[in-house]
Parts: structure tokens; C-alpha cells; sequence
């Protein structure tokens, strides 16, 4: 853990360096008084569904899939008559 002073400029700014740079921070204010900046990652509300379960644990689970089953050549047309066979009425 590494610990420096930093002051609080006239407009109410603190300069965190560079590596922080472009970054996005929360800033917690605690109620004795305290403050706390984490990195912080933001979603798209759009996305967000992919964090949520159940669909975390199905994406997880078809990466799983993906990593023991190497992509292999496949055939348009036994695709498309494998497809129609299900799309058709019974």
C-alpha cells in the first residue's frame, strides 16, 4: 500500500497522476468524514443484462463450450435444410 499527501487546489481539485488519466473514479464520502476514490468500470444500460443472472451463468457456460470445441469448416446447405427441417409446421 503506498500513501501520499495531496492538497486540494483553490477550485476544489486534486491532481491524481497520470495513471488515473482518462479513468473513471467513484468517490465515496463516508459519514466520519472520509473520502475514498476507486476505479471504477461503467456499463451501458443496454449491456447490463449480460451481468445479470441468469445470463452471466449461460454466457459463462458457453465460453466454456467454445473453449473445448474448436471452431470447424461447416456447410452452407446442410445448415440451411437442417434449419428448414425445424422451421417447417407439423
Amino acid at each position: 500500500m503506498r500513501v501520499e499527501l495531496k492538497q486540494v487546489g483553490k477550485s476544489g481539485q486534486v491532481s491524481v497522476g497520470k495513471r488515473y488519466a482518462g479513468k473513471i473514479l467513484r468517490l465515496e464520502h463516508r459519514a466520519d468524514g472520509t473520502i475514498v476514490l476507486m476505479p471504477a468500470a461503467v456499463v451501458p444500460e443496454s449491456q447490463l443484462w449480460t451481468l445479470q443472472e441468469p445470463h452471466r451463468s449461460r454466457i459463462a457456460r458457453a465460453l466454456e463450450w467454445a473453449a473445448k470445441h474448436p471452431p470447424r469448416k461447416s456447410s452452407m446447405r446442410v445448415l440451411l435444410a437442417k434449419a428448414g427441417k425445424r422451421g417447417r409446421p407439423k
